[in-house]
């Protein structure tokens, strides 16, 4: 109704205009002499027909910019090797946010080439992800580490989601942090963005913050090896189930040797795993949200975009976990893979990173660090006792 209101309101108003039109305008066309006439060299700019290239070039800045902090990312890591590459990809999006000279062209014409490097190649990173993780792996860790890993999850999410609302964060931003607290730091709080239609500066926010605590877990954890009565292949298990995102896993495991660097990677990607039954969660209760805020809202014929029950994305995802179980794919294929979701995440995470706006974040940034030590403390402390009673 509000359609048709609208269409019958504007063929009246043009037909007022074609009543009252002069003479003059008649012999032009409807346009008053001089206003967007035609001229020798061609149409005017009005009359001109949209490029359809435009939509497609105008993310080409973007898309260079995140190849360069993806190229600098890099360098750093071969440079520093305790220095994950997606982590060095966050801190020169943020970097390359705020440097005068810079900051003018990435907010601007470089903004959409970022936002879809955040999005559509964070989503391909994460199918890539599943090609990591084979099912055969997560059962030769036993059932006993398999809950141990469900225990720490559960436990992360919902005890930093409550206390994220009880310190009055806004918007998604205790979802998000409590999901990349509690599966896989950034890469996780993007998929969780997809289906929760987050807020840009809440995801950015909330990047920075899991990937600040999941860089200091590096420095920090390995103090804590020998005076906690760890042996190596505990202390794998501890870093698998208590850092946020893997590289910083592999970082912080590989002080201890390669036993521990094993064990790590396979209980973290048992994280990873629960990414797929989380994201569907949220789907569900997105969905259930927009229905109810349909209903409210039906006598203005308002109606929300309905998420997917399971997204796209997280379907692939499940795929290549499955494909990885087959032991189909050659060991070259899974190598190039692993390189290809390294560099698609950390476009993505560099796109990510340059929508944090620093000074909103220092505005609420006594609530949000105060949420982030006690998550911190919650993963660290349930994954320790876990653990021990597994081992």
């Amino acid at each position: 109704m509000a359609l048709l209101g609208s269409h019958t309101k504007n063929s009246h108003t043009k037909n007022s205009r074609t009543k009252g039109s002069r003479p003059d305008e008649a012999r032009t066309g409807g346009r008053p002499p001089g206003a967007g006439a035609p001229s020798a060299t061609g149409p005017s700019a009005a009359d001109r027909p949209r490029q359809p290239a435009g939509k497609s070039t105008r993310n080409l800045p973007g898309l260079a910019f995140a190849a360069v902090g993806v190229a600098l990312a890099w360098a750093v890591h071969r440079l520093v090797p305790a220095v994950p590459m997606l982590t060095a990809a966050v801190v020169l999006g943020i970097a390359a946010a705020h440097v005068p000279g810079i900051r003018a062209r990435v907010r601007g014409a470089g903004k959409p080439g970022l936002t879809l490097a955040g999005k559509r190649l964070m989503r391909v990173g994460i199918v890539l992800l599943g090609l990591k993780l084979s099912l055969d792996d997560v059962l030769g860790l036993g059932w006993a580490t398999a809950a141990m890993v469900v225990a720490v999850v559960v436990a992360t999410f919902f005890g930093t989601l409550w206390l994220g609302r009880r310190l009055g964060l806004r918007g998604d931003q205790p979802l998000l942090i409590a999901t990349g607290y509690s599966i896989c730091g950034a890469s996780a709080i993007g998929a969780v963005s997809e289906v929760s239609g987050s807020d840009e500066e809440d995801v950015a926010t909330s990047v920075a913050l899991v990937t600040l605590c999941g860089t200091l877990a590096i420095a920090v954890l390995p103090l804590l090896h020998h005076p906690l009565g760890l042996d190596d292949a505990q202390f794998g298990r501890w870093a698998g189930a208590s850092v946020h995102d893997v590289g910083q896993v592999v970082a912080t495991a590989q002080t201890a040797g390669s036993a521990a660097l094993g064990d790590a990677v396979l209980v973290k990607l048992m994280r990873v795993a629960l990414l797929a039954p989380l994201v569907a969660a949220v789907a569900v209760s997105a969905r259930h949200r927009r229905r109810s805020g349909g209903q409210a809202a039906g006598a203005s014929g308002t109606s929300g975009k309905r998420p997917p029950l399971v997204p796209l994305f997280v379907v692939g995802f499940l795929a290549a976990v499955a494909l990885r179980t087959t032991g189909w794919v050659p060991g070259s294929c899974l190598e190039a893979a692993q390189h290809a979701q390294e560099l698609l995440l950390a476009a993505a995470l560099f796109g990510l990173g340059s929508a944090v706006h620093l000074p909103s974040l220092v505005r609420t940034g006594g609530r949000v660090a105060a949420l982030g030590l006690c998550s911190w403390v919650v993963v660290a402390g349930v994954s320790y006792g876990g653990v021990l009673l597994t081992t």
